[in-house]
């Protein structure tokens, strides 16, 4: 990338982070181009999430917990710097359906790993990228800490790593760095060896599952078959793939 392709881009980027992600995101992907891209994939799996909130016990942190070991996602406990993964909000409702604008909801929010990620998309080094199999990651290597993309995120599941952080239970995996960009990966480094994603694997009620959407025979296949689901902000056209019972 040239410099004028780089100012380009951080002009570009910046003004549109001073607008609603949802008019951001609707300027950088017209509707239907990301269809025409998809189609080319010839990736066999694409990674989906159902999360079963009528199963998830409000005071229970496991999932969190374990994201944190597996992932060496330190906690200095000054919420400046902390990082989440994966954690519990309360939303509007509004934000999936208008019609029950007046209630709220506790749910487990991480990466969407959407088809049409606009974090990618604003991403002037292409650090940000899809995987062929839906996962979306960041190349640490890449990054720059420019932070476009935390926010082109509607989700704000995106966060920033001011400092190096020593949390280092998981030596299998690497040390999260400072000066870049992190959310979920669905634990890509476990799914790539058939295993499943942390959290998935110590949820005690069995509210979190990941598999092939595209295998109508997966576990979440069949849950999102057999069981009315949402997914959060999906009207932005980004095509989230984790999918919410009991929202």
């Amino acid at each position: 990338m040239n410099r004028r392709d780089l100012l380009e881009a951080a002009v570009g980027t910046a003004l549109l982070g001073a607008s609603s992600c949802a008019y951001a995101f609707r300027l950088l992907r017209p509707p239907g181009k990301g269809a025409e891209r998809r189609a080319g994939s010839t990736s066999e799996t694409k990674w989906g999430m159902v999360i079963d909130l009528t199963k998830c016990q409000s005071d229970c942190t496991a999932c969190i917990d374990a994201c944190h070991e597996e992932n060496n996602v330190g906690h200095s406990g000054d919420a400046r710097w902390d990082i989440h993964w994966i954690r519990k909000v309360t939303i509007d409702k509004k934000e999936v359906e208008e019609r029950t604008a007046d209630s709220s909801k506790s749910v487990i929010l991480l990466c969407n790993h959407c088809d049409e990620p606009p974090c990618a998309q604003v991403c002037p080094v292409q650090a940000t990228y899809k995987r062929e199999d839906g996962i979306v990651v960041v190349d640490h290597h890449r990054c720059i800490g420019c932070r476009y993309c935390m926010i082109a995120c509607p989700y704000n599941a995106r966060f920033f790593n001011f400092e190096d952080n020593e949390h280092w239970p998981n030596r299998e995996h690497p040390k999260r760095s400072h000066g870049v960009a992190e959310a979920c990966t669905l634990c890509a480094h476990r799914l790539d060896r058939g295993e499943e994603p942390k959290c998935v694997e110590v949820c005690p009620n069995g509210a979190l599952a990941v598999g092939n959407l595209k295998d109508p025979t997966s576990n979440v296949s069949q849950l999102i078959a057999g069981t009315p689901t949402k997914r959060i902000r999906e009207g932005l056209g980004t095509e989230p793939k984790v999918y919410y019972i009991g929202l």
